[in-house]
């Protein structure tokens, strides 16, 4: 995935849809990002979330990120799955 240095804070670059077929507490599921990249999650919508930017990026500081997002099932002991997520900076003629 892409994301120009020049999108505002809050542009969406990924929609994760989280699924766990089981039911009750087993079958919730919590999602987060792992490190502190210049990413956050929002739920959008049910086992939707939205990863978006949370500052303005600068490709001469960083021109690819792998964000790893991790989802928790409310299972006891609790599973977990993760993924990452490759995103280059696409660069602006800013001078």
């Amino acid at each position: 995935s892409e994301v120009s240095e020049e999108a505002p804070s809050g542009t969406v670059v990924a929609l994760l849809h989280l699924q766990d077929r089981d039911s009750g507490a087993n079958g919730e599921v919590r999602c987060s990002i792992i490190g502190s990249p210049p990413f956050r999650l929002e739920k959008s919508f049910e086992d939707y979330y939205r990863v978006l930017t949370a500052r303005e990026l600068d490709r001469e500081e960083v021109s690819e990120y792998n964000v790893t997002v991790r989802a928790l099932d409310g299972g006891s002991p609790s599973l977990w799955s993760s993924a990452v997520l490759s995103l280059r900076v696409l660069d602006v003629n800013d001078n």
